[in-house]
């Protein structure tokens, strides 16, 4: 009964260390949460701006603007708005988005053109006044 009693106290030992080493070894960090499969949210095209004059434009296919470096050709659309009478040697403004490779014009603005100012007329001189009509004289 002895031996079997010294067993039982050997073996409730071993439990007690065994149960507080697991207790202070380090936890395993968890396996990271299953990553959401990313939706690719396709973002709207930022609207970008350049201003130049017209080299050439053909009414709903495309525009040709000569900027101060180079000439870029914008596609035009049925959505794109235009202001103004599109004529080459316009001076414009053009909104646009990039559609792959290709520039789209949301919008055209044509820039008003500037009148020569009319030659101002000469200030006619100021007349002298009249004369003050004299009194009549008593006599």
């Amino acid at each position: 009964m002895k031996k079997v009693f010294v067993i039982m106290i050997a073996l409730v030992t071993m439990v007690a260390f065994a149960g507080s080493v697991m207790a202070q070894a380090p936890a395993k960090p968890a396996a990271p949460p299953a990553e959401k499969p990313k939706t690719e949210k396709k973002e709207a095209p930022k609207a970008m701006k350049a201003s130049g004059t017209v080299a050439g434009y053909e009414a709903g296919k495309m525009i040709k603007v000569k900027g101060k470096d180079k000439e870029t050709t914008y596609g035009v659309t049925g959505d794109t708005k235009v202001k103004g009478e599109v004529k080459d040697g316009a001076k414009v403004t053009v909104m646009y988005k990039k559609d792959g490779d290709k520039m789209v014009a949301t919008s055209i603005t044509v820039a008003a053109e500037k009148k020569a100012a009319a030659p101002a007329k000469p200030a006619e001189p100021a007349k002298p006044a009249a004369p003050a009509a004299a009194a009549p004289e008593k006599k």
